[in-house]
């Protein structure tokens, strides 16, 4: 049962998201590589990518949020909230990324944000075995992805695709950790129903 105290610090997390710049306490993956000359197209094209990386790290942070305030056990609601600080990090990396490409973050990003949010607080809902099933489910689905805009960004970004690869290792690891907590493999219906949304997230999100 939701209180007063977790729907307030639920709102300044959202707040935080979406309005002040993340941060990180590790180094951005990359950062000593040196920034190769790119193409229009190909700047073009590495901008949209990490705008869609960008957009799946706000959907990230609004999931493992909803998920934490409605999870049943203490222990999974700290490995919850422990997987979202190293989201804002993704988020930190591909937020500066979009930047030094000359690109802009999705317009969209509240309502990625507000939907991700009602899904994290319904699979919280549901007991912390689907919850965490859900995540990792999430989160194999986001490797997935990640590994795909590998084959797909410019090979000459070397930048990109240093912080694309580093966030494939740390998907593995939060969807490894949900498992370790006790996660179940969700049904097949609803595995095909979040790729079908993540497809409509994704081809969105790399226009607008």
């Amino acid at each position: 049962m939701l209180n007063i105290d977790k729907l307030i610090i639920g709102f300044d997390n959202a707040l935080r998201t979406l309005m002040v710049p993340a941060q990180t306490l590790r180094a951005i993956p990359g950062k000593s590589l040196p920034e190769n000359e790119l193409t229009d197209g190909e700047k073009k094209k590495s901008c949209a990518l990490m705008r869609v990386n960008h957009v799946g790290e706000i959907c990230a942070q609004a999931l493992y949020q909803g998920q934490a305030l409605t999870a049943q056990n203490q222990e999974v609601q700290n490995a919850l909230t422990q997987a979202a600080r190293e989201e804002t990090e993704h988020l930190a990396w591909t937020e500066r990324r979009i930047a030094e490409l000359g690109g802009r973050k999705s317009l969209l990003n509240p309502v990625w944000y507000g939907g991700s949010f009602a899904i994290g607080l319904v699979a919280g809902m549901l007991g912390d075995k689907w919850n965490l099933g859900f995540l990792a489910e999430t989160e194999h689905q986001v490797e997935a992805h990640l590994a795909e805009h590998l084959q797909r960004l410019p090979y000459q970004d070397v930048k990109s695709r240093a912080i694309v690869a580093q966030m494939r290792v740390d998907e593995a690891c939060h969807a490894t950790m949900a498992i370790s907590h006790g996660g179940i493999e969700l049904p097949l219906p609803v595995k095909l129903a979040m790729k079908m949304s993540s497809k409509i997230m994704t081809h969105t999100a790399y226009w607008v």
